[in-house]
């Protein structure tokens, strides 16, 4: 028998080209005619240019025997998923540090459901990943489980199958993102909630069963569009962030990814001035605390995750001076500021995120504490508060502390590493004020007798203010630094710079270390 390299290379560029968009047009047709981006779109869009290094790409469906080999290659091409390697801001990180591993999930492939070898490509790319302790970043979208793959005769239920568990084992060890567009059921929702951070554009659907799965568990007929809508999805916390577009999505990961690449060289900042405005002179009034951290994080540098769930704390990332650093945040908008239970669970994991990945925490504080009350201990207040303290116990990068205002009681203290010795540095700004629980509320408790004989009421107001005000001045952000609760009292302007040396003082030295893993929220 001859043998033709010429040959050989035609057949096997014949063979490859059917995995291209040039040949698959009538999918990506399909896919532009919804507004969608196929899958070798968002790769090239994801990815640096001639960077991707492709795993798996001759895979066919598992159904050699229900249809035509040459049918399998376009129809069935990759089967349903690209996988491999490849470097995303290069420019920015150079080689070493943007080098990840990159999963597209093909939804015109048998609507993006995970079949025999599919699975076996990404139990191949995760384990990679793992190996070469380098980022993941995966597009979700499909269906789940595949029930058509008749070609495997080895196994009866496919439950012995991987992919989940070396997914979820890189939980804690490298960066995963998640990004979905469309729908995206059962085993690919396990997949996008496994995830580190999650993306989703508004044209997302995210549910642990599709309409099938559902109407054959006997709980009804449902169609694709009424299951996981992405406005449920993001104010129960699944979403992190939700995005416009396929394009908007791909942009958001590249930037949240840059967090973890490492510091960039260029960065500009606010006139820190501006920080001296930001808390009104009535300390009754509300604020929008998104203004002092703009003003404090590098320009175009802040972004916020789980804007739409646990309200009470903001959580996000940042630069400073090009370092990325984690922010919490206590936003006085939302009940007063008071921290409940979604958004203990909320910075809870947060944490865990930051810590896990080396990233120093920055907490602006101004709570008046904990939200208590008969509606709060229903929300599971008592465990989900308290996972505050214990992740933030376990924290062993640097935590800076700095209260704008209120800094009262537990959710004080939660807010700050779970006591004001925890910090590395805790500052206040002049308008800090401190406390065992809110003044007012001090003042009712602690005073309840002599206002109760005060008949005027006029009278018992004055009474009640006067009381307010001696305790404030006792709880003044200058006595609790004059007795040691508090490191410093700064000026707002110094903010940043004070920030920066807390966190260079620290430099990489961490408390001690035990094995990090990153806990799906549990309510």
């Amino acid at each position: 028998m001859s043998y033709d390299i010429n040959d050989k290379l035609a057949a096997l560029q014949k063979l490859l080209s059917r995995t291209q968009d040039t040949v698959r047009t009538e999918a990506a047709d399909k896919r532009h005619a919804r507004g969608f981006r196929t899958a070798r779109e968002n790769l090239a869009d994801l990815v640096d240019t001639n960077s991707f290094m492709e795993y798996g790409q001759l895979a066919v469906a598992a159904q050699r025997s229900r249809m035509k080999y040459d049918e399998l290659q376009v129809k069935t091409a990759t089967d349903g998923v690209l996988t491999g390697t490849a470097t995303i801001n290069r420019e920015t990180f150079g080689k070493e540090r943007s080098q990840v591993a990159v999963v597209v999930y093909d939804y015109a492939v048998l609507a993006g459901t995970q079949g025999f070898f599919h699975h076996k490509k990404l139990d191949r790319i995760f384990r990679l990943a793992g190996e070469l302790n380098i980022p993941v970043v995966m597009f979700t979208e499909g269906g789940g489980g595949r029930p058509g793959d008749v070609d495997v005769t080895t196994m009866i239920a496919g439950l012995n199958i991987e992919s989940f568990y070396t997914w979820a084992a890189l939980s804690g060890r490298v960066p995963r993102i998640a990004i979905n567009n469309g729908f995206c059921f059962a085993g690919n929702a396990v997949l996008f909630g496994c995830a580190d951070i999650t993306i989703a554009t508004r044209s997302s659907w995210i549910g642990m069963a599709g309409p099938a799965m559902i109407e054959g568990g006997g709980l009804g007929t449902y169609k694709p569009t009424e299951i996981g809508p992405i406005d449920v999805q993001e104010k129960n916390g699944v979403v992190d962030i939700v995005a416009e577009d396929e394009a908007d999505a791909t942009a958001i990961a590249k930037k949240l990814l840059g967090y973890f690449q490492g510091p960039v060289e260029n960065w500009s900042c606010d006139d820190q001035t501006k920080l001296r405005d930001v808390v009104p002179e009535n300390r009754r009034r509300t604020y929008y605390v998104h203004k002092a951290i703009e003003v404090i994080a590098d320009e175009d540098s802040f972004i916020e995750l789980r804007s739409g769930y646990g309200q009470g704390i903001i959580t996000g990332f940042m630069r400073l001076e090009g370092k990325p650093v984690g922010l919490i945040a206590n936003n006085c908008m939302h009940l007063a500021g008071a921290v409940d239970a979604e958004a203990s669970e909320k910075a809870s994991r947060f944490l865990q995120l930051c810590d896990a990945y080396d990233l120093p925490i920055l907490s602006l504080t101004d709570t008046p504490g904990f939200m208590v009350g008969p509606d709060s201990d229903a929300q599971a207040a008592v465990r989900r508060m308290s996972s505050f303290f214990v992740s933030f116990a376990s924290v062993t990068v640097p935590i800076v502390a700095i209260v704008l205002r209120k800094g009262y009681g537990l959710g004080a203290m939660a807010m700050t590493g779970g006591g004001f010795l925890s910090p590395v540095y805790i500052a206040a700004w002049p308008t800090g004020e401190f406390g065992g629980m809110g003044l007012e509320g001090a003042v009712k408790l602690g005073f309840k007798k002599e206002l109760e004989a005060v008949e005027d009421e006029t009278e018992r107001r004055a009474l009640f203010d006067s009381l307010v005000a001696k305790m404030y001045e006792i709880g003044k952000a200058s006595e609790a630094a004059a007795f040691l609760e508090i490191d410093a009292v700064i000026d707002p302007a110094d903010t940043r710079e004070i920030v920066m040396k807390a966190i260079d003082s620290a430099g990489s030295q961490k408390k001690g270390k035990a094995q990090k893993r990153i806990f799906v929220d549990t309510w």
